[in-house]
């Protein structure tokens, strides 16, 4: 089930072509129009000189690049656990902590990470902390002590801070007081005027008057006079004694130190590896500039959404963008053969002998009943005119051909004059490098044990051609090497005289295209009469080669 909220990729092979480029967008458009949801085009290579010209031509936007699928921490369901300040009190961080039903609570300061507390970090405060001079260290906000006494501020500033002193209970009558009283200390007393009188002179800091005590206005006005804070609380002093703790800042407990973070881009499966090691239960997520964004357990794992993909024009996996194989597979929309792909459950899957996959996508949008507007309808002309070689290919159809006049017609062009302006912005390669005009189609395939690339060029010029295989056929051993594959074709195709020059290497490269077409090299080429099509000329006979 997709939602709203979920992003769905629709994406053609690597290294793309004019027809995996404009049939991912137009049918992420017929997408979007049909469901409401939100599909967006992708693509997983770079876009050729011929398919720029075609999207700058109908004001196309290039679809965005991505390297991979795989899944990420933002396909995780991300707990947006909303940062605290660290002046927070232990009490209360306590109970956002069960408020929310969380663990872990993040320590933030102008969406910035600084630390993180624990439900564990809290209860060593509380059981293993004995040091009365510990909510000085920590320098305690008054505001902490009120709040957590649930107290009532008689004399002095809420906003100051205890730093200085220690914590004690005036438990003994003020002779002994004296003994044990010093500066600065905060004093837990009763309603004893003598004792109230005794903390102020001995310079206590603060004096907290437990059981909401009356307060006389003498002690109120020495109290202001002396610099000491009162505070009145209608708690005992042993349930004082044993709230106090509870006010110190979060800072003073809080793991800053060697912090275990994720970012929203990282891969799951790198994830795993890290949260398995750690005792930790709860991990902050930061984006890519550092800002903190919600918390994830290793339970979000068990719930994670794999990236949800429509892939067209190919569906076998060495041609699909890298990370298929953990992604949700949703359609399959292409005009090849059938390939490795495999899927996790069953999906929506058409695959047509037509000579282009814009021609299946222009039959939907036929099918049903939406309105093709003048920049998708020149896409799916241009990929259909540069897929079947503007109908020279032996795997156009008479559907090819009737979708390309049609879509002509809503784009406002003229197909004869269309297609030289493509295959001329196509076959304009002086200026590129040997890999670059060698990516600019190539796919891998795969007959049982042996794998194989093959790739092409169209050009309306045999000169350019001529240049082309002068730079190109050095280049092909390193490229077999980088593809560790067994052999590498590629075709130089002559448009006009619609033939090929086929280019080959690896070790049975020579005899499988010799025993294939039944010709022989010169000047390390082979000339094919009649042959232009990848798809249904030449990967086929060299397929039915390879098995013989």
């Amino acid at each position: 089930m997709i939602t709203n909220a979920k992003k769905v990729i629709v994406i053609g092979h690597k290294n793309p072509d004019t027809d995996s480029i404009c049939s991912a967008i137009s049918y992420a458009a017929l997408k979007r129009k049909l469901t409401g949801n939100d599909y967006v085009a992708k693509r997983a290579g770079q876009i050729n000189s011929e398919t720029q010209y075609i999207l700058e031509r109908f004001k196309i936007t290039p679809p965005e690049y991505v390297a991979d699928v795989k899944t990420q921490v933002r396909d995780i369901e991300i707990r947006e656990t909303e940062g605290v300040d660290d002046t927070l009190s232990l009490k209360k961080a306590w109970s956002l902590m069960r408020k929310n039903n969380v663990a872990t609570l993040p320590i933030t300061e102008k969406g910035k990470l600084k630390g993180i507390i624990t439900t564990g970090d809290i209860t060593t405060s509380y059981m293993e902390v004995y040091d009365n001079r510990i909510l000085a260290e920590a320098k305690t906000p008054y505001i902490n002590i009120l709040e957590t006494l649930e107290g009532t501020l008689l004399v002095g500033d809420e906003h100051t801070i205890f730093e200085q002193g220690k914590v004690l209970i005036a438990a003994a009558n003020p002779d002994l007081m004296e003994d044990y009283i010093e500066e600065n200390d905060l004093v837990i007393l009763g309603n004893r005027y003598e004792s109230q009188l005794c903390a102020i002179e001995m310079k206590a800091g603060c004096i907290v008057v437990c059981e909401g005590a009356k307060v006389s206005m003498t002690i109120m006005k020495l109290a202001k006079e002396r610099g000491c804070t009162i505070i009145s609380t209608p708690h005992d002093t042993y349930t004082v004694a044993r709230l106090m703790n509870q006010s110190m800042p979060i800072s003073q407990f809080m793991i800053q130190d060697n912090l275990i973070t994720f970012r929203t881009d990282a891969y799951v499966d790198e994830i795993k590896n890290v949260m398995a090691k750690q005792r930790n239960r709860d991990f902050p997520i930061l984006d890519h500039k550092g800002i903190y964004r919600g918390m994830i357990s290793r339970r979000n794992l068990l719930n994670m959404e794999r990236k949800q993909v429509i892939m067209v024009d190919h569906n076998e996996k060495d041609q699909a963008v890298d990370g298929i194989e953990d992604a949700e597979i949703l359609e399959i929309i292409d005009h090849h053969r059938l390939g490795t792909i495999e899927t996790m459950k069953p999906v929506f899957f058409r695959n047509q002998p037509l000579g282009c996959t814009a021609t299946i996508v222009y039959l939907m949008y036929c099918e049903n009943r939406v309105e093709i507007e003048p920049s998708i309808a020149g896409l799916l002309c241009a990929a259909i005119i540069s897929d079947t070689l503007m109908y020279r290919s032996p795997t156009c159809t008479k559907f090819d051909i009737e979708a390309a006049e049609h879509l002509a017609k809503i784009a406002g062009v003229d197909v004869t004059e269309f297609a030289g302006e493509i295959f001329e912005a196509g076959s304009n390669l002086k200026s590129k490098s040997a890999d670059e005009i060698f990516y600019q189609d190539y796919k891998d395939f795969s007959v049982g044990d042996t794998t194989f690339g093959v790739g092409q060029i169209n050009s309306l010029n045999a000169l350019e051609l001529s240049e082309i295989k002068d730079r190109l056929y050095p280049y092909l051993e390193k490229a077999r090497e980088e593809h560790g594959v067994d052999m590498i074709f590629f075709m130089l195709t002559n448009i006009i005289r619609e033939s090929t020059e086929l280019l080959c290497v690896g070790s049975m490269a020579n005899q499988v295209v010799e025993n294939a077409f039944h010709v022989k090299e010169v000047s390390n080429g082979y000339k094919l009469d009649g042959v232009v099509s990848r798809k249904k000329q030449l990967i086929p006979a060299i397929v039915a080669a390879m098995q013989e």
